[in-house]
């Protein structure tokens, strides 16, 4: 079970504001490249200023990428606005955007650059190999359990949690070496998945 699977729910909520944005003439990829820069601004005022209540900006922006990521895709599709060039821009956005809002953390006090640096390396290869396996069988795979909505989640959450209560900071080593364990579980079972599809055939 992921956030994935609720994602539908989701863009029923913001299909009006989908109609309106498409009615003043906002594209797929106007969105993809605002939730691209949305990161990048957040990931850089939290690298200038790595205090633990900054991070209170992690949630709030989180949710914001998300609705973003969902309208990209639903403006996409629904309003026949595919492209090769859109494409490439969500998935290198969504890889880019990720790196920029978590790589901050190695900033806050009792963190471990390193683990920083190989949980962004693991939540890279989720990505990839999400893409692998569209590339393999036609089917983009988003199996768990650390996908990128599940990734906003829990990271957003520690955000939140960080401002309430700055001394959890000392477990940030713990949190990141539970989720790069997570992540690693996340890419086997996206190769899987691509397998088990390949058998099936």
């Amino acid at each position: 079970m992921t956030l994935y699977q609720i994602k539908p729910a989701f863009q029923a909520l913001l299909r009006p504001l989908m109609f309106w944005l498409h009615k003043k003439g906002v594209t797929a990829n106007h969105v993809t490249l605002a939730a691209m820069a949305l990161s990048f601004v957040t990931g850089g005022v939290l690298v200038i200023f790595p205090q633990p209540e900054y991070f209170v900006l992690l949630p709030i922006v989180l949710f914001i990428r998300m609705a973003l990521n969902a309208l990209d895709g639903m403006l996409a599709r629904e309003c026949h606005q595919q492209s090769r060039l859109g494409a490439i821009l969500n998935e290198s956005g969504d890889i880019l955007s990720d790196i920029a809002l978590y790589l901050p953390f190695m900033m806050l006090p009792d963190s471990n650059g390193l683990l920083v640096m190989v949980m962004l390396f693991c939540a890279v290869m989720t990505e990839f190999c999400g893409v692998l396996a569209q590339t393999i069988n036609g089917v983009r795979s988003y199996a768990g359990p650390l996908g990128k909505s599940d990734r906003a989640l829990v990271f957003g959450a520690w955000g939140l949690a960080l401002t309430l209560w700055p001394q959890l900071v000392q477990w940030n080593n713990v949190l990141w070496s539970v989720a790069i364990l997570l992540l690693l579980w996340t890419v086997i079972n996206r190769c899987r998945s691509a397998l088990r599809e390949e058998v099936a055939q």
